[in-house]
């Protein structure tokens, strides 16, 4: 919704880093592991995935970062990049969602193994169970989608990612948005937030 109304794209570390781990990269192999395992991928890997994707022509506009930063590391990193690109961070956003409640949504996302739409048991479920509506491929849980792997990554945000809350309060830059509430009733509350950035 954000992209499409602001016309800049969404910069997902998740969706780069699960690129270069299809494409076999090195940088790809490296990640997996840690993917794998739940855990962060180490800051150096990601931060020049960032770097080289804000360079990118369609991000001359603007961008909205997905995942990134994710600790106090990555976010001083971003900020020399940002500065040696002459950009700026506008508002940071902090999706408040109580904990039972990701790990059902995280759970419950399948991807279509050949063509790899998106789908989710609860919200936005197949009309054939474990088959893609666009292709008809088998539908899979990835591996990092498993409840245990989320459990662990949750607890690692909690040591790790939630020091960026702190971080970006003294910036001036946050806005946090009840993510508990409808869909329509979180866009529209972004958008507030985002306006008033």
């Amino acid at each position: 919704m954000l992209t499409e109304r602001f016309g800049i794209p969404q910069i997902s570390t998740g969706d780069i880093l699960r690129a270069a781990v299809k494409e076999g990269t090195p940088m790809g192999v490296k990640a997996k592991s840690f993917m794998d395992a739940g855990g962060l991928v180490p800051d150096q890997v990601v931060i020049g995935i960032v770097q080289e994707r804000l360079q990118q022509q369609d991000c001359t506009k603007g961008f909205i970062l997905d995942g990134f930063p994710r600790t106090t590391g990555q976010a001083e990193a971003l900020k020399e990049t940002l500065a040696l690109l002459q950009k700026n961070l506008d508002r940071v956003v902090s999706l408040e969602v109580d904990t039972e409640a990701l790990v059902a949504r995280l759970t419950g996302r399948r991807t279509c193994k050949d063509c790899g739409r998106g789908f989710h048991v609860q919200f936005d479920a197949p009309k054939v169970e474990g088959v893609c509506d666009s292709c008809g491929g088998p539908l899979v849980q990835r591996d990092d989608d498993q409840e245990a792997t989320i459990r662990h990554r949750l607890d690692v945000y909690a040591q790790q990612t939630s020091p960026l809350i702190a971080y970006y309060q003294n910036e001036g830059l946050l806005a946090s948005v009840d993510g508990m509430l409808p869909m329509t009733a979180v866009q529209e509350a972004l958008l507030t937030v985002l306006r008033a950035g």
